[in-house]
């Protein structure tokens, strides 16, 4: 992906502040940054980099004292303790001007850019001072390049057969156990499960096959990417801190990836594959109108013939695409989306900010991430944020933004059927280095979903203009078709920005116009029928004075969303937005204004001429504004700066009334700002009053390095786990691993006005292109919370977030703690507490309630016994929007209680125990009450012996009272190892099931024996796959005391019986033959043990410790 910062016409003024520094008449100070030695690593989440970096002095001295260093990278994580865990990004100590770090590869093939940066303060030994604008950082970069993985061959899996009477594979799927349809056939069953990964010549090859089912399928269902939420995890806590990664991704039951790195150095990988994967190939900076950001299954290739770069994709059971546009209350959640039952890992989630009462032009877009950002119930359709939303965003020294919630997704029916087709020619102007020399490329899609057919192809282009300036442009047109009735419309725009004449003179014009025919839910939000072109020039008079000019044009045609009021139509609007009045519009802008420093002091004053005219209505309004602004330090970290817009003479712009913003801006820490803002508004438009204390972050000195090693507890549970039920994101440092995080917003009166895009009215969410005509809902909202996480055995965090607004009230609730009570027992417990958040619904339904408890022991020294706990309340888990079209007062909780349990005294003997209940409760009138419970239960027991033998049998009851639903079956099985990876069982099944309860179909039972043959699989043809044995390690010697020394075993493990033995569990499971999931974790599990001492001993974590699906 190109690095250079999408390029948007941000409409304020250009930058007015001017720099306190002079920094010629400072000390000169150069940081080096590089690679010790090569820079050039395999992408195989193993491999490391070391970076070294100097800092020296004008005379290429190093500087004489400790000097704090931030580093951020692209990809990849950095090793070894952080020297500052609550600053942002990753620190090291440059001890005398000198410091090293470690960074460890992932698993993509790319080239990583890699900054070091250091206080301008620091550096030269100084206190901060009380200016507007610090010292500059002392900052330098370099850049690593992960390699596509050579690794030797590698192939694991099971080829399994099985005769014997139908419906009667205990060992098999659940849902075909007992089959009405099989009883009384004769089965003959043949299946595999393969991975395999190695070298073909230059190429990397990566597959897997399953002949059963999905790879992504799991007890839940299938999906794309098979990535686990907190939420979706069976037990909250493993007492395990591997990391996982999926490396063959795909909802049908084959994968494969073809990849080699590209013939021109520095060019992206070329590969072909065949799964799921991600569009960043046609979603470049320099494409808005023809981007296509989506998750999707199929073909994708990219290859690079010198300059010209080849991507294609095809993408096939398309479901129907769906894009909602939502106003946040100032709130986390939960936010509903407008569809239930979402394809799981279709979601495309983004926080977008535009000027209010301007909508179409987006000023900020940040792609937001599962887990870290936000959790997502895929069948309700609800989104739960790790930090509040707030609705606005008020810029002292500038104008005042929006948020925007958009969410796209395939919606999970039955409707499966649709094709994608797609192409990108990329022409890089210098072979290798398209972010240096720019490029021009075309894209042309094609999709296919049935009744409905989409096309859209274009052309753009990005230029550097010098070391800082930059062009782009773009033409895009689509054709849109549903039952019959089509829309064709053509979308372009060019911006252009860099210094001109001179570094003090900087300019940027732009053009950007969508007609209302165009269409492409699946990129940057626009307004179709919107043209907006202009141009702005900010001048330095001296050092302390600066002229800047602005022009902006907006015209506005087409059609705006049909207002809507009915409650039917307000929560089920469907897939686009429903055409309302005609607007015809111009907004004409005019703007001139100076800034002036007085020392440590910031002054400005601009004049703002506006001409609106409405063709429709025949309104020709003329209106004039001054803004006057002053910014004041008062301190190193703080400053205080203030803005007023004043109208004057005889006409004024309802939607530009006279506003003043008062606004303290504390600096926490280096990217992290804390900021209190009021704004007072007379006269105009709605909202009257905005008061917001709320932290901005600067998200590109982040990364997830700092969070994962945060929200981790070695021994206990991962950085993901870890983060995803403690990590909500909190920013006040108040003491060394302690944050907090406070936040309020009120905003007095509803803003729903008549804008140039249209109308604005109070809605849950916007689809389509319908987000024009989202409003603000005005009220109150604050958030206040506290984490903890210094102590290496505990962690915590807690926030409460309150919502009142005239649709109701939403409060928020979350709170988790998780820990070692004993090294070999971890716990982990999660509250949960939200009502809804969307514009017209909050009030109306019941708010809901998520409790969860785990327990994990795994002793560390000993792997003879291991259990897991899980309980977990739910209050009304399934209330959606859809329930207001019922009846507002159904209501319902469940009860869920897990443990399971594994013993092994010794080689020969292992013990396997499981339990679950739920109990379900649902209120569906006032008169009307059900309540449900279902128990599973099951032990397994096996027994090796004679060294090729062994013997093992299992039981399984399941009961459903109130259904009349009892299920058993059992088997019982003898094997013999022919060979350490062949092995020949026959055995005897059991089952029988009672469903007497509403209208089931009766007694029905099958048994028999049957006999079965697994085959271990660890080569291919020509020995692909076979692994070489791994020399004899020398290892220091150990001396323990004799009175802490372990007992030994009873008895000794053979080496062949531990090779049957593994053998033996990979075959009789059907879930451990996910080839690709078991040796993936297999693999995290010991690179982190390979990187973090203490953890080798450890065994890796699997789904569950045993059992059947």
């Amino acid at each position: 992906m190109n690095p250079f910062p999408e390029i948007t016409p941000e409409l304020e003024p250009l930058e007015t502040g001017l720099e306190a520094v002079d920094e010629d008449s400072s000390p000169a100070f150069v940081m080096d940054f590089r690679p010790r030695s090569s820079p050039v690593i395999p992408a195989n989440k193993r491999s490391t980099v070391i970076l070294e970096g100097r800092i020296t002095d004008a005379a290429g001295e190093p500087v004489p004292r400790d000097v704090v260093v931030t580093l951020t990278a692209a990809a990849g994580e950095f090793q070894g303790a952080d020297y500052d865990r609550d600053r942002v990004g990753f620190q090291v100590l440059a001890r005398q001007g000198e410091f090293q770090a470690i960074l460890r590869s992932d698993l993509e093939a790319q080239q990583v850019r890699v900054r070091a940066a250091a206080s301008g303060y620091d550096v030269q030994g100084l206190e901060p001072q009380t200016t507007l604008a610090s010292l500059p950082e002392v900052e330098a970069f370099t850049q690593v390049e992960f390699i596509t993985n050579l690794r030797p061959s590698l192939v694991a899996g099971v080829v399994d057969f099985r005769l014997g009477p139908g419906a009667t594979n205990f060992w098999g799927s659940f849902e075909d156990f007992l089959n009405p349809d099989d009883i009384g056939d004769v089965e003959f069953d043949l299946g595999a499960s393969l991975f395999a990964t190695g070298t073909l010549g230059q190429w990397q090859f990566t597959g897997a096959f399953n002949s059963r089912r999905a790879l992504n399928e799991t007890c839940d269902g299938n999906r794309l990417f098979r990535d686990d939420q907190f939420c979706e995890n069976t037990y909250p806590v493993y007492g395990d801190s591997s990391q996982v990664d999926y490396l063959t991704p795909s909802t049908d039951s084959f994968y494969v990836r073809l990849q080699r790195d590209a013939l021109v150095p520095g060019g992206e990988p070329d590969y072909a594959m065949w799964g799921d994967y991600r569009t960043d190939e046609f979603a470049r900076s320099s494409q808005e109108f023809t981007a296509i950001t989506r998750q999707l299954h199929g073909f994708k290739g990219n290859f690079t013939l010198g300059n010209l770069q080849i991507s294609a994709m095809y993408a096939n059971n398309l479901r129907p695409f769906q894009r909602d546009t939502l106003a946040p209350d100032g709130t986390s959640g939960y936010y509903f989306l407008s569809r239930r039952v979402i394809l799981p890992g279709s979601e495309d989630i983004f926080l977008e900010t535009e000027e209010i009462n301007r909508p179409g032009t987006v000023i900020e877009r940040r792609r937001l991430n599962r887990v870290s950002d936000y959790e997502i119930d895929y069948d309700r359709g609800t989104l739960l944020f790790r930090e509040p939303i707030y609705r606005t965003e008020v810029d002292p020294l500038g104008e005042t933004l929006v948020r925007r919630i958009v969410a796209t997704y395939q919606v999970d029916d039955t409707n499966g059927d649709g094709n994608l087709y797609a192409g990108r020619l990329q022409y890089n102007f210098k072979a290798g280095e398209p972010n240096v020399s720019g490029w021009a490329g075309v894209t042309l899609l094609s999709e296919d979903q049935g009744d409905q057919d989409f096309e859209l192809y274009g052309i753009d282009v990005n230029l550097p203009l010098g070391a800082t300036g930059q062009f782009t442009g773009e033409f895009a047109r689509s054709s849109f078709d549903r039952f019959g009735e089509s829309a064709d419309g053509n979308a372009y725009r060019i911006e252009a920005q860099g210094p001109l004449f001179s570094p003090q003179v900087y300019g940027r014009a732009y053009l950007r116009s969508a007609e209302s025919g165009f269409s492409n839910t699946a990129t940057t939000s626009f307004r179709p029928g919107q043209t907006r072109w202009g141009g702005a020039l900010s001048a330095g008079i001296g050092p302390t004075t600066r002229l800047n000019f602005q022009f902006d044009q907006e015209i506005n045609r087409g059609q705006a969303p049909e207002v809507t009021t009915d409650e039917i139509s307000l929560l089920t609007p469907g897939q686009f937005e429903t055409p309302g009045e005609f607007v015809d519009n111009t907004l004409t802008t005019y703007r001139a204004g100076i800034a002036q420093k007085f020392g440590s002091v910031d002054v400005g004053l601009d004049w703002v001429n506006r001409n609106r005219v409405d063709r429709i209505d025949d309104v020709d309004t003329r209106s004039n504004q001054l803004v006057p602004r002053l910014a004041i330090p008062i301190s190193p970290d703080l400053s205080f700066r203030a803005q007023s817009e004043l109208n004057f003479g005889s006409d004024d712009d309802p939607l530009y009334p006279n506003r003043t913003t008062l606004a303290l801006d504390w600096a926490l820490q280096p990217g992290v700002t804390m900021r209190l803002a009021q704004q007072f508004v007379t006269g105009g438009d709605n909202p009257r009053n905005i008061t917001s204390l709320d932290t901005l972050v600067d998200y590109e000195l982040g990364d997830n390095t700092s969070l994962r090693s945060r929200y981790s507890l070695i021994g206990g549970y991962g950085g993901l786990i870890g983060q995803a039920a403690l990590g909500l994101n909190h920013r006040i440092v108040l003491a060394p691993g302690l944050r907090a995080t406070v936040g309020v917003e009120h905003v007095i009166d509803d803003a729903f006005n008549e804008t140039g895009a249209g109308e604005q009215f109070e809605q849950p969410y916007a689809v389509g292109a319908g987000a024009s005509a989202l409003g603000i809902l005005g009220g109150t909202s604050f958030s206040v919370g506290l984490e903890y996480t210094d102590n290496p055995d505990f962690q915590a965090s807690a926030r409460i977030e309150h919502r009142n607004s005239s649709s109701g009230n939403n409060t928020v609730f979350t709170a988790a703690a998780a820990g070692k009570v004993t090294p070999a027992l971890t716990t982990l417990l999660r509250y949960q507490q939200a009502n809804f958040a969307n514009q017209g619904i909050t009030g109306l339904l019941g708010g809901s309630i998520d409790l969860k408890l785990g327990l994990a022991y795994r002793n560390p020294i000993s792997d003879q016994f291991n259990a897991l706990l899980s309980y977990e309340y739910r209050r009304n888990p399934s209330t959606t929007p859809d329930s207001l079209l019922i009846d507002n007062d159904i209501g319902s909780s469940d009860h869920t209680l897990a443990m399971e349990a594994i013993y092994a005294p010794n080689w020969q003997w292992e013990f396997y125990g499981k339990y679950a209940f739920r109990l379900s409760n649902a209120d569906l009138a006032d008169d009307f009450e059900f309540s449900n419970s279902i128990h599973l239960m099951q032990f397994r027991t096996a027994y090796r012996f004679a060294y090729r033998w062994d013997v093992l049998g299992e039981i399984r009851y399941i009961t459903q009272p109130a259904a009349s639903y009892h299920e058993i079956g059992s088997s019982i099985e003898l094997g013999y190892y022919m060979t350490p990876d062949l092995r020949i069982g026959v055995g005897y099944s059991f089952g029988a099931a009672d469903n007497d309860g509403f209208g089931g179909g009766g007694f029905r039972s099958a048994s028999g024996p049957y006999l079965g043959v697994q085959l271990k699989v660890n080569e291919l043809l020509n020995d692909f796959g076979l692994q070489e044995v791994t020399p004899t390690q020398q290892e220091e010697s150990l001396v323990e005391d004799a009175a802490s020394a372990p007992e030994p075993d009873a008895e000794e493990v053979p080496e062949e019986v531990n090779e049957e033995a593994s053998t033996e569990e990979a075959s009789t499971e059907e879930a451990s033959t996910d080839n690709s999931v078991a040796l993936t974790e297999t693999d995290a599990a010991i690179a982190t043990a390979e990187e973090t001492p203490g953890v080798a001993e450890l065994q890796p974590a699997t789904t569950e410790l045993g059992g059947s699906r």
